[in-house]
């Protein structure tokens, strides 16, 4: 077997890894569903394996997408990057889970790579940079389950570099925030994007970096599910997971990059908005009951909450 020597093929091979890894450990969990496999090519280069769960005993649906996409820059993009002409290859894995219960937080995350080219064969490299991130939304909010997540992430930052997580974790605040509700989407976590060899880091550096965090997803998450999987909930619960699942909606149809990357780029539809969950609601002028469990998470929503400096 042909052994990947350049980072293109090396994260390329690290994302299906990943991909298989994660769409394991989650069935095992969910124990009754299981991933529906969606191959598919995009018009203009590359293609990508969708995978989605649905109607499970844990996860109502969720998907594990890889794309592998590359050709010349559209319309859009050129203009987003000021250029007159331009290629690109972009390799990456996103992810969405939401359960049913309402006591389990909806959980995304994404790792991925750009390259910019200066000739259609792919071959001089112009510019090139990683990405990624996790963010957890929670509907009931139990205080160990964030600082559990972000003590995770942080770990991943910190072998990396002491600077890393208060920089990507403020990236995350800032970025994940409704500005229209003027609330978070939800309790954080850390997102980067645009990382580039430096004089203190190299691509390198950054590739181990971001291949680390996303190793990491299923140890932060994994354990606030199995946490919360036997709470009890009732039918208002629901409704008012629905109703929050409504401002997700929001954020990503007005705000979510990849979201928009993904549409302007000719993308595929249905793995594009797979992130959306399969129910939801808009109540005119909805507020809860002040000093409720509901009116709390929105408590926490209003301003950055320094998850692991709180309890340690």
């Amino acid at each position: 077997m042909k052994k990947s020597n350049t980072l293109k093929e090396r994260f390329t091979d690290y994302v299906h890894d990943l991909q298989e890894e994660i769409c394991q450990a989650l069935e095992e969990l969910d124990g009754k569903a299981r991933f529906k496999e969606d191959d598919w090519e995009r018009e203009g280069g590359g293609g990508g394996r969708t995978r989605v769960i649905e109607k499970g005993g844990v996860f109502e649906k969720g998907g594990v997408n890889v794309s592998t996409v590359y050709g010349e820059l559209p319309d859009p993009i050129k203009q987003h990057f000021k250029v007159d002409k331009g290629w690109f290859y972009a390799a990456g894995i996103s992810l969405v889970l939401h359960p049913e219960s309402p006591m389990i937080p909806t959980v995304h995350a994404n790792y991925r790579f750009f390259e910019l080219y200066d000739d259609p064969a792919l071959k001089n490299t112009a510019d090139r940079w990683f990405g990624g991130g996790a963010d957890m939304t929670p509907y009931y909010l139990w205080d160990e389950d964030p600082v559990h997540f972000h003590r995770v992430l942080k770990e991943a930052c910190v072998r990396h570099g002491g600077d890393l997580y208060p920089r990507f974790k403020k990236e995350c605040d800032d970025y994940f925030y409704n500005t229209h509700r003027e609330e978070a989407r939800g309790i954080g976590g850390i997102f980067f994007d645009y990382l580039r060899s430096n004089e203190s880091r190299s691509d390198h550096d950054w590739f181990e970096f971001t291949t680390d965090s996303g190793n990491t997803f299923l140890d932060s998450y994994l354990p606030i599910v199995r946490r919360r999987r036997d709470e009890p909930y009732d039918r208002s619960q629901r409704y008012w997971q629905e109703i929050r699942r409504g401002r997700y909606v929001e954020f990503n149809l007005i705000h979510d990059r990849g979201t928009l990357f993904g549409l302007k780029t000719k993308g595929r539809i249905e793995s594009i908005l797979m992130s959306l969950p399969p129910r939801v609601r808009w109540d005119y002028d909805h507020h809860p009951e002040p000093g409720t469990r509901e009116a709390y998470l929105l408590e926490k929503l209003k301003n950055p909450v320094d998850w692991v400096q709180k309890n340690e």
